[in-house]
């Protein structure tokens, strides 16, 4: 078991190496639309990158139906792995949609054994992920 503390700085260094390991720019909140983000998700039981749209529902149903119209380029041409969660609830309660794809392989931030495995899957998954956004971008904003 580790303390908050150490649990902290394992966070952190995961985190620091991973930026060094793969140094660019990804999109992630920064896509221009609104409720719109990309994300990284590592815990003690899994890692996935995650499209997250936590706008409000008029905003999410909007996003959602487009999204739902490009499902098969996006799982044929990019992430055949991606899971459609029409109403997924985060930890504090909130509901969102989202697609993500998880990491199958079992890994946690507290073992560093792991972290190359999550950073490679990071790297690969969010940057098919973003290409995919750039090349539709126009019609999921449109």
């Amino acid at each position: 078991m580790f303390s908050k503390e150490e649990s902290r700085q394992l966070r952190q260094e995961f985190w620091t190496s991973f930026g060094k390991s793969f140094p660019r720019k990804w999109i992630l909140y920064d896509t221009k639309l609104k409720g719109f983000s990309f994300k990284f998700h590592f815990d003690t039981k899994r890692a996935l990158v995650a499209l997250d749209l936590e706008d409000d529902l008029e905003n999410r149903i909007t996003y959602w139906e487009k999204l739902q119209a490009l499902k098969s380029i996006l799982t044929d041409d990019y992430l055949l792995e991606a899971i459609f969660d029409e109403i997924h609830i985060l930890e504090n309660h909130k509901e969102i949609s989202r697609i993500y794809v998880p990491l199958e392989a079992k890994v946690s931030i507290h073992n560093k054994n792991s972290w190359q495995v999550v950073m490679e899957f990071f790297n690969v998954k969010m940057t098919l992920f973003e290409a995919f956004f750039e090349e539709y971008r126009d019609v999921i904003d449109g």
